[in-house]
């Protein structure tokens, strides 16, 4: 194990290749990662020129992917038997620069943990309906604790008032998103068409069914809705288990914590079968989320809106090379290494 953590690379190797199976909007993958050469440590970075202007003007999606990225970190020296010191936001006037995560003391890993290494490579995101098998309450009261180990409240919404007022509200940002010619024009920079292979972004033909035939509306990628504005039919029973993720507050360290709480919880899920949509829409335009945090919430920041359910089929994305988000060396304030 010393010859693992001395030699030069191979360490910050395998911990970014378990960082990059983080889930990002748009697949962006706004992730930056560099190694530290005198104890090994990796620092995680935003990187800044991934972030979607328009969609996620103050950059808070962007750290929730990140904050997604350092969990795996974490569960991967975890995996090795090491415990993760991380020192989150270490440098204040370098707001790009989101934790250094260095190699603590030998720890054997807990069951829990070496189950949700082992779904790294089985989490995928949905685009789509689940089946129509609910989730196990006892599986759903495990995910809320998931969540709250890491700070973080995870809300149910079962079928009733609250789920559709939640969903009246997506419906409602996915129709300003797809009616303004900026958010139309960002969202398709990240469409990928089907015969032009990139390692980010996200194929037009990722999901078979309209973007709007479950409960909560989904992006439309591919651009159905110009010649199929409503779905043939609307599967109430196929939209899985509607939840949202909030925060107490709402700053930096906040976003950067619900990131590595909505791993967890996907991660957990995903060991036993369970798979994530997401929603986050309404986050994305203030008033909305405001509404979102008096009527939901609770008064929790809302952060993060999924649906989770047993999904028909998994489409994985591509994931950027190690070699292009890995470097050694500092980074620069605006997440690009020097």
């Amino acid at each position: 194990m010393s010859d693992f953590l001395v030699r030069p690379g191979y360490a910050a190797n395998y911990l970014v290749r378990a960082a990059v199976t983080a889930p990002s909007v748009h697949n962006t993958q706004p992730w930056l990662f560099v190694e530290e050469g005198r104890d090994r440590s990796l620092e995680v970075h935003a990187d800044a020129t991934r972030r979607l202007v328009l969609t996620d003007p103050f950059g808070r999606e962007m750290v929730i992917s990140c904050g997604a990225a350092l969990f795996n970190v974490r569960l991967a020296m975890r995996h090795l038997g090491f415990h993760a010191v991380v020192q989150s936001l270490p440098h204040q006037g370098d707001p790009a620069f989101l934790a250094c995560v260095g190699w603590g003391a030998y720890g054997p890993p807990t069951l829990d943990e070496e189950l949700m290494y082992g779904a790294l490579a089985r989490r995928h995101t949905v685009r789509g309906c689940f089946r129509r098998d609910p989730v196990p309450t006892p599986l759903w009261e495990e995910l809320r604790e998931q969540a709250h180990a890491e700070g973080a409240t995870l809300h149910r919404l079962d079928v009733g008032d609250d789920r559709r007022r939640l969903a009246e509200l997506v419906r409602i940002a996915e129709g300003v998103h797809r009616t303004d010619p900026g958010h139309s024009a960002e969202q398709a920079r990240w469409a990928r068409p089907v015969r032009r292979p990139r390692y980010d972004g996200v194929p037009v033909d990722v999901s078979g069914t309209h973007p709007d035939a479950t409960v909560l509306a989904g992006r439309d990628y591919a651009g159905v809705m110009r010649n199929e504005p409503s779905p043939a039919r609307r599967w109430t029973a196929r939209t899985g288990l509607v939840a949202v993720l909030s925060t107490d507050r709402d700053e930096r360290p906040d976003w950067l914590r619900a990131g590595q709480a909505l791993e967890r919880v996907l991660l957990y899920a995903a060991a036993h079968n369970v798979m994530a949509a997401f929603h986050t829409q309404p986050l994305e335009i203030p008033r909305l989320r405001s509404r979102i945090r008096e009527t939901v919430t609770a008064g929790g920041c809302p952060q993060m809106i999924l649906r989770l359910g047993y999904a028909t089929s998994i489409r994985p994305l591509p994931r950027r090379p190690v070699a292009e988000v890995l470097r050694v060396g500092v980074a620069r304030a605006d997440g690009v290494p020097r």
